[in-house]
């Protein structure tokens, strides 16, 4: 889908965007589920990006203090409670510019993702840049997507980061589909954009081959002592339009309302469940910004009688655009 049409629908009357985000909704997803996430920080600040919305940077003088890799053991306790509390998808972040193949850190992460992976849930890990050695060995240990977001569109890119091109960051896209796993790509709104950049973003998005299997749509959550730290928040409507045309535009991906979702009231999350979204992040913290508790989370989803989605540890990444093709004339 390109540039024109995203615009076309974005700036359609409300109701109108909505009663089409719905229709693509049920029809790809017909039964009324959520996916339960939880996020973990297994390396939390001391990055030496210079992404200005990210507390975990170097370069910032933040709340959010630089702490070592997590053990095995510790990691393997959290994630057997996200399990317990319904989470099907367990997702690690480490704040790294990369990783690289024969470092220690390298290999510690291997190894807890070869344990995360024997509690069958599904595997997501976020290490920064990788290679296509990297990616193999990441999906051999049992990952079963990469969340490796490009934030927003090529044009507004350099104005939020230097440390890394846009370019780069589709290398990492790259290299993820090369190897089999599944991409976690989305973006973040309220970084000073226009809504032209947001729905170029989307553009990027939709045109991958094969397009996202979760698309992540954030809110910035402004962090003081980041240079976006005064930023003011995004309106609600804006992001359920968002929500809306990534729905529309990608339509087999589970549309994660993520960063920021605190901030939303329970008929503003409504709203954007109605409009696409079929996924969240669960649980008392995401990285480094304050989530929701999992009781509020569930106590919302028995009032719109929806139920989690159970995980699909066994589905392959999605088919290429020229592979889908293959199996049609097959």
């Amino acid at each position: 889908m390109q540039f024109d049409e995203l615009h076309r629908l974005y700036h359609l009357p409300l109701f109108e965007l909505l009663k089409q985000a719905r229709a693509v909704h049920e029809a790809h997803w017909p039964e009324n589920e959520v996916q339960l996430c939880t996020l973990l920080s297994i390396k939390t600040g001391g990055c030496s990006e210079d992404c200005s919305y990210c507390a975990q940077s170097a370069r910032y003088d933040t709340p959010v203090d630089n702490e070592r890799l997590m053990a095995c053991g510790d990691v393997m306790e959290r994630a057997r409670a996200a399990k317990a509390n319904g989470s099907t998808r367990f997702c690690m972040g480490a704040a790294w510019k990369g990783v690289r193949d024969g470092t220690k850190k390298f290999d510690e992460v291997l190894d807890i993702v070869r344990n995360v992976s024997e509690l069958g849930m599904e595997v997501c890990v976020t290490l920064g840049e990788l290679g296509p050695e990297e990616a193999r060995k990441l999906r051999d240990a049992g990952v079963t997507a990469y969340n490796h977001n490009i934030d927003t569109s090529p044009e507004h890119y350099a104005n939020i980061v230097t440390t890394h091109t846009f370019d780069d960051r589709l290398n990492t896209i790259r290299h993820v589909q090369g190897a089999g796993m599944s991409v976690c790509c989305g973006g973040i709104l309220g970084l000073g954009e226009t809504v032209d950049d947001r729905l170029k973003m989307l553009e990027v998005l939709a045109n991958l081959d094969p397009q996202p299997e979760s698309v992540p749509i954030n809110n910035l959550v402004p962090i003081p002592g980041t240079p976006m730290g005064d930023n003011k928040p995004v309106d609600t409507f804006a992001i359920v339009r968002m929500i809306a045309v990534t729905r529309i535009a990608i339509p087999g991906a589970k549309v994660r309302l993520s960063a920021g979702r605190a901030q939303l009231s329970e008929e503003a999350q409504t709203l954007c469940f109605f409009a696409g979204a079929n996924s969240i992040f669960y649980g008392d913290k995401l990285l480094t910004t304050q989530n929701p508790q999992a009781q509020a989370d569930l106590a919302l989803l028995q009032k719109l009688g929806m139920k989690p989605q159970t995980p699909f540890t066994d589905v392959p990444a999605p088919a290429s655009k020229e592979d889908a093709s293959e199996l049609v004339e097959a």
